[in-house]
């Protein structure tokens, strides 16, 4: 069987390449294509597949991390010509590919406007309808006009928890049984070829500018992230520590950038922008709580993240949050400063409650891994694209 599929996110970014390592800046969507293009070439040696991505100067899979061409993995360039990628270029070249594709895998919410072939789809939130303000009108309109037109032309659609598949059952009328939940994996920051900095906190002084203990955030800049809340509720804590804020710029942070100064905690919130997957673990071992106050997430991998380095965490208490973090964390109420602020200042306060919530944390993650995700997404497409 031959299995094609949308590689458009793992090896293009919204958010451009790490000035660092010269990666794309994989987070959400683009992690999770690049996550699973990298495992079913681990799991699957007897199908065959055609990756197809859009024309990127002198592309290397080695360098970009992605698997090796060989008899069975053919990386397939679509030249972009006119519109959207997905809905128009590569829906030209699947029609002259239809007799070589047996099932088409599309993770990243489109299909294109032609599919000769049964198709999948991932879906990994409906953030679009809950908080249209925060997208543009362009993708918006595509979102909501041809993300509708694609769930009802796929024959599955994937998603990565139960809170997103209950959203897309009820907003778009499907049956249950056509939306299936894949939990993603927790990203390995350990590998062959990127082996993390054990940084202490000298170092971490040293390369980030951070004095002492702190409370660490790790998410893109956007208001869905809730990190205005977060700001104001730190700044009514009586403490000395720190208020560590990694991640790239995304929409609307304006506010968020100003919201530091707004609250009078200019000198004790520091946001890092460049920070590789090399550092990230010794931000999150050193830290003394990590925190996630979203509104709104698919899933939060951050949340498994922190567990995964020993680093005890608080995280809302509204949509697929308590499915990534279980009994390992403690809630919030993401609309309410109050309630962010006083949480926060228990978990400082109690560091048996720290070491409860860093061993519970263990266990949570052992029950994540992108190699799952793999098997149960290409279980999905060999019972498609056999029938």
């Amino acid at each position: 069987m031959t299995i094609g599929i949308n590689g458009y996110e793992a090896v293009v970014s919204r958010f451009g390449f790490n000035e660092k390592t010269g990666l794309p800046n994989r987070v959400g969507s683009s992690e999770y294509v690049f996550q699973l293009l990298v495992n079913l070439n681990k799991i699957d040696k007897d199908n065959n597949y055609r990756i197809y991505i859009p024309p990127i100067a002198s592309f290397d899979p080695k360098t970009l991390g992605l698997p090796l061409e060989n008899e069975h993995w053919k990386y397939i360039t679509v030249e972009k010509k006119i519109g959207p990628w997905t809905l128009v270029d590569l829906s030209k070249k699947l029609f002259k590919d239809r007799r070589k594709i047996d099932v088409f895998f599309s993770p990243t919410h489109y299909l294109p406007l032609h599919a000769p072939c049964p198709c999948v789809i991932s879906i990994l939130d409906v953030s679009y309808i809950y908080f249209p303000e925060l997208f543009k009108k362009k993708d918006l309109y595509q979102l909501k006009v041809w993300g509708k037109a694609s769930i009802r032309k796929a024959t599955k659609v994937l998603t990565i928890s139960k809170s997103s598949k209950n959203d897309i059952i009820n907003e778009y009328k499907v049956a249950d049984n056509k939306v299936i939940v894949t939990y993603p994996g927790v990203k390995e920051l350990k590998t062959e070829n990127l082996e993390p900095k054990n940084m202490g906190k000298e170092q971490l002084a040293e390369q980030f500018g951070i004095k002492g203990d702190y409370i660490l955030f790790v998410g893109t800049l956007q208001p869905r992230k809730n990190i205005v809340r977060l700001i104001e509720a730190f700044s009514k804590l009586k403490t000395d520590l720190e208020l560590v804020i990694v991640g790239k710029k995304g929409w609307q942070y304006e506010e968020i950038l100003n919201a530091p100064e707004k609250f009078g905690v200019s000198e004790k919130v520091k946001f890092l922008e460049n920070v590789t997957d090399k550092e990230l673990p010794s931000l999150y071992k050193n830290a003394l709580l990590f925190i996630l106050p979203s509104l709104y997430e698919g899933f939060g991998l951050p949340v498994l993240e922190a567990m995964q380095f020993g680093c005890p965490v608080i995280t809302s208490n509204i949509s697929s949050l308590p499915e990534a973090a279980g009994e390992a964390a403690l809630y919030v109420n993401p609309e309410s400063v109050e309630d962010i602020a006083e949480k926060l200042e228990k978990l400082i306060n109690e560091p048996k409650l720290r070491e409860e919530l860093v061993k519970k944390g263990y266990e949570q993650v052992k029950k994540f891994s992108w190699e799952k995700t793999a098997k149960e997404t290409l279980k999905v497409l060999e019972e498609i694209g056999k029938k």
